[in-house]
């Protein structure tokens, strides 16, 4: 950081008639620099700066030994300021009224008032961080030797050293062990969206694509989709268009076609990295803003993985609430370099803003409970079961605690039964999986996977250049030499062609008479024909849809009983 010159040219010019009272200084008649070369040779001085340093309590000589002992010999402002209070940046005219250089409202503030500490700014990953220094050259002018660490009052809440460990936790409940299933179900996503894009609304599909798709997952959650759109987009699955998502088809091909174990190592090394999936937005019960903000996903992922790494045992169950305890007391700003805990925009489900340290359980807490229980779990990197995370050896290998596991996969082929159903287990190669789904319908998702052949997804894959020739030949591929089931034999026949011809089934409101007269009566009223469409018959009529009811109060003015049978209105 910095030396004392620079130190004392960087304080408000307020500020030098204190630091002179406090060094002994006759600042009278001087100039500001001149005054500033005058600190700068007492401070110097080891006399003096003994002098000074005997006249602090010893809460700030600690603070300071703790400032200049720690890496690089500064501390980033938030945490100081957690530990030794805020710093009040006064005039001088409040200088004089309140002489916070005497005695100030904080150990930080004696400190700053008495040219022990300076404020200073440095790029860390590209933010720019504020830090609290001791001057470089003043330190060596300093007797750090008077002050322990043991002589601190007990009082003080002091900044933990080192690491904490976490205790291994025996008896456990409620477990949930990790799976691959993730792939399963980005396989099924990428195969939805080959055959019509996903319409996409902000942080997430739009709410009817993700109805249709969510039935059709392993594990049946909107967040989970979220997830995946967003891990999708960043490992180049998936690109964005117009608020659509579209596959992209040479990575998705070969993503499809990779082991099971490479699909994971790839979408988790995607949300190691990832900026457009924000799990701050994900998380149940807070509400962030768009505005006002930044926020950056990928450094806060990055710098919690890399505290997981050094807190979670590579084997053994430990407690969540004790991980994020122990975050909180070792590295509590892992995603707010800078300390601030003021300046951002979440709200609550009451609607309150969530500001200063006093929230951080609020948020930060919440935040890496979800990244354990939500991504991580997703991905197949930690067991999880009730308040306990364990890492599996996915997750070692993705902490870089050991090499990426790269398990035997046996294959599986697709089966057929007698009704034409289509059996795809979950051990089928995913490009197979994928080419199926693109012309028959997924009836019921498992292990394995249901699927039919029907005239409308016979359609859907025409629409994709795929003919009935081609539907048969991958049919015919997976049954080695079995005949191909009846039923689908002559689906695949009769729509050889396409379409021989077309008809159109709707719903309608339908007017019977009791008799062919009465039925020529209404015709014969102007005010009450407007209503009528069709003839069905000698005794039926259609009605328009939106005016049954204007129709029903006409035929009860012309003297026309009318009865209402099992008549549904959308909506009602």
């Amino acid at each position: 950081m910095k030396n004392l010159f620079a130190t004392l040219h960087d304080y408000d010019p307020g500020m030098l008639p204190a630091l002179a009272e406090i060094w002994r200084i006759d600042s009278k008649s001087l100039t500001d620099d001149e005054m500033i070369r005058q600190l700068q040779a007492a401070m110097l001085d080891p006399e003096t700066a003994e002098a000074a340093w005997d006249r602090l309590d010893e809460p700030a000589r600690s603070a300071l030994q703790l400032l200049v002992s720690s890496a690089q010999r500064r501390m980033k402002i938030g945490q100081f300021e957690r530990f030794y209070g805020k710093i009040r940046k006064l005039g001088r005219a409040q200088i004089e009224r309140v002489q916070p250089h005497i005695q100030g409202e904080t150990i930080a503030e004696t400190l700053y008032y008495r040219g022990f500490i300076g404020e200073g700014f440095d790029k860390v990953e590209g933010n720019l961080i504020g830090f609290i220094f001791v001057p470089t050259d003043l330190i060596a002018a300093l007797p750090l030797h008077k002050t322990t660490y043991e002589s601190l009052d007990n009082d003080i809440e002091m900044p933990p050293e080192e690491l904490p460990a976490l205790g291994l936790i025996d008896a456990v409940d409620d477990v949930s062990r990790a799976d691959t299933s993730i792939v399963d179900d980005m396989t099924t996503l990428l195969a939805a969206l080959q055959s019509r894009p996903g319409a996409v609304e902000k942080e997430g599909f739009a709410p009817d694509f993700a109805a249709a798709i969510v039935p059709f997952m392993l594990r049946r959650a909107e967040s989970r989709l979220s997830f995946m759109l967003g891990i999708a987009e960043c490992a180049e699955l998936i690109s964005r268009e117009d608020s659509k998502a579209h596959p992209k088809r040479k990575e998705t091909r070969t993503w499809l076609e990779a082991p099971r174990a490479t699909q994971i190592e790839r979408l988790a090394k995607a949300w190691l990295t990832c900026a457009t999936y924000r799990e701050m937005w994900h998380i149940p019960g807070l509400y962030p803003e768009d505005s006002g903000w930044s926020y950056d996903a990928a450094a806060a992922r990055n710098a919690l993985m890399q505290l997981l790494a050094d807190l979670l045992p590579e084997h053994g169950w430990v407690s969540v609430n004790d991980l994020i305890e122990n975050i909180k007391e070792f590295e509590p700003d892992f995603q707010r370099l800078d300390g601030d805990y003021d300046s951002w925009y979440i709200r609550n489900d009451a609607g309150e803003f969530l500001s200063g340290f006093e929230s951080w359980d609020a948020v930060e807490g919440s935040l890496i409970e979800f990244y354990l229980v939500g991504p991580m779990h997703w991905l197949g990197l930690v067991d999880i079961g009730e308040d306990v995370v364990r890492l599996t050896a996915y997750g070692r290998a993705f902490l870089e605690l050991s090499d990426w596991p790269q398990p035997a996969e046996p294959s599986a082929r697709i089966a057929v039964r007698n009704d034409g159903t289509l059996l795809a287990p979950r051990r089928v190669n995913r490009f197979e999986r994928f080419q199926l789904a693109r012309f028959a319908h997924c009836a019921q998702a498992g292990d394995p996977y249901h699927y039919r052949i029907d005239a409308t997804s016979i359609q859907r894959a025409a629409a994709q250049d795929i003919n009935t020739q081609h539907i048969h030949s991958f049919i015919t591929r997976h049954l080695e030499g079995k005949p191909l089931p009846l039923p689908i034999v002559k689906l695949l026949r009769n729509w050889q062609a396409g379409a021989k011809t077309s008809v159109t089934l709707e719903s309608m409101i339908v007017l019977r008479t009791t008799s062919e007269e009465t039925l020529e009566k209404i015709f014969a009223i102007p005010a009450l024909r407007r209503y009528l469409g069709a003839r069905l018959g000698a005794t039926a009529c259609a009605v328009r849809e939106d005016q049954w009811e204007a129709l029903r109060d006409s035929l009860g003015e012309n003297a026309i009983d009318v009865d209402i049978t099992r008549l549904r209105i959308d909506g009602e």
